[in-house]
């Protein structure tokens, strides 16, 4: 009898039913991926054939590469990591159909989803940031803002909203168990 109430339990909270991959997930790597592109059509007849890639401390560069060389690698790089978080989602939802989910669950694996693949994001827009201040110093001789500092400002929001987002679901859980 004790066996069968168990079973019941089981059978009202557990469903059987998958994630379906949605484009969603992965919104902000393809918007990124779509602006490289634009920035690298606006730029490219703005751009010498040789382009200064490398700069030293005080913003004078020091290594050149040609112009085709670095937007194939910086788009390279974009695509790469767009498809990156493709693959992400696309495994986990995948990989859902092998794990039951239970309905009164508070942490929706729907939003955890789009937090993983959107959060491949944050390396993108470091990496466009990279590719507008070598088209910009290449084209007009002036650098946006050094590299170090974008870099922390963007790991700064990144980590402000995980932390918001982990204390949100923290919270939910411990709300669930009491």
């Amino acid at each position: 009898r004790m066996v069968s109430k168990s079973k019941e339990a089981t059978r009202r909270t557990s469903t059987g039913a998958t994630l379906a991959f949605h484009w969603s997930y992965i919104i902000l790597p393809l918007i990124l991926l779509l602006l490289s592109i634009i920035l690298t059509a606006y730029f490219y007849h703005r751009l010498p054939v040789e382009i200064a890639y490398h700069f030293q401390p005080d913003g004078s560069p020091d290594r050149w590469l040609s112009r085709d060389t670095i937007i194939l690698w910086m788009l390279s790089a974009q695509l790469f990591l767009t498809l990156v978080a493709g693959a992400i989602t696309w495994a986990i939802t995948k990989l859902s159909a092998f794990f039951r989910q239970t309905e009164n669950t508070r942490l929706k694996p729907e939003k955890i989803l789009l937090l993983m693949g959107n959060m491949v994001a944050l390396p993108q827009i470091i990496l466009g940031f990279a590719i507008l201040d070598i088209f910009s110093y290449n084209s007009s001789q002036r650098h946006i803002m050094p590299l170090w500092l974008f870099t922390l400002i963007i790991l700064g929001v990144g980590g402000t909203i995980l932390g918001i987002f982990f204390i949100r679901a923290i919270r939910q859980v411990w709300g669930a168990n009491r």
